[in-house]
């Protein structure tokens, strides 16, 4: 799984990594997991579409 998608989503929202944890009360682990392509729960996932108005897609890019 690779989180690229996440980063572009995040860029075009107007958000920041900050606004994330202070604002939607993202964890700096979670965003550290993102960085690094590491699991995220699908409760995060469902939290960040919810915070940037995005579909699964935006968030997430599946690689075999």
């Amino acid at each position: 799984i690779s989180y690229a998608p996440f980063w572009d989503t995040l860029k075009k929202s107007g958000e920041s990594t900050y606004t994330l944890i202070q604002k939607h009360s993202i964890s700096s682990s979670t965003i550290d997991r993102l960085r690094n392509n590491k699991g995220i729960s699908t409760q995060t996932i469902d939290d960040l579409c919810r915070i940037l108005k995005c579909r699964v897609e935006d968030i997430l890019l599946y690689i075999e």
